[in-house]
């Protein structure tokens, strides 16, 4: 293995005061839901419904809509307002596990459906010069799970697929794409959402079994 290739919302970072707002947000409608069976329901409507990368008010009213569906709540124009005002745009946050990624000694970089500002978030987030190159969406005009995002980053590595590992937490814009392309795939699953990827980690220090 030549090269660690990351996806990076949800993979590398995070915004873990989300689902203390969403649940503060029902709990005051009077819904009690459980924060795994949340996170759950989130986890996967997003592999349904693809985020852009930059959301806007439109955005989140219609996932948030479908995110109530999905746990029997009634989206009323209320309901909605407060989830919107309350939960959106919290800060980004590295994940705990990131520490694990500066034991590796091997080359890393990140592809990502994401905003221009990711270079400049996982420099504060994670550290300046830990990643090779980073890769993004928006720069690129193309956008998982286009094939053609993934032949991008390969080229620039100037690498051949089977010297990839990819490490990502979609089924549909991650593993799937990579897999077809030829790269090794990891699907990193921290709240035990997935029951059936054999190829499947709960933190990055696992990595080191994988390289």
């Amino acid at each position: 293995m030549r090269i660690l290739l990351f996806d990076a919302a949800n993979t590398l970072i995070h915004k873990p005061t989300l689902w203390d707002r969403i649940q503060e947000v029902l709990t005051a409608h009077d819904y009690e839901v459980d924060r795994q069976e949340l996170k759950k329901r989130h986890k996967l409507l997003s592999e349904v419904i693809n985020f852009p990368d930059r959301t806007s008010k439109d955005f989140y009213r219609d996932f948030n809509t479908e995110l109530l569906l999905s746990l029997g709540i009634l989206p009323t124009e209320e309901l909605l307002e407060d989830l919107f005002s309350n939960c959106t745009y919290q800060p980004w946050q590295a994940f705990d596990d990131c520490q694990y990624l500066f034991e590796l000694n091997i080359r890393k970089a990140i592809l990502s459906n994401f905003n221009s500002s990711l270079s400049d978030l996982i420099g504060a987030l994670i550290g300046q010069d830990v990643f090779d190159e980073i890769i993004i969406s928006e720069t690129e005009k193309v956008r998982k799970p286009s094939l053609e995002f993934y032949q991008i980053a390969i080229d620039r590595l100037d690498v051949d697929p089977s010297e990839v590992l990819y490490i990502g937490d979609s089924l549909k814009l991650d593993f799937i794409p990579a897999k077809t392309l030829g790269m090794n795939t990891l699907l990193i699953d921290r709240d035990g959402i997935y029951r059936y990827p054999a190829h499947k980690i709960s933190s990055f220090k696992e990595l080191k079994n994988h390289i």
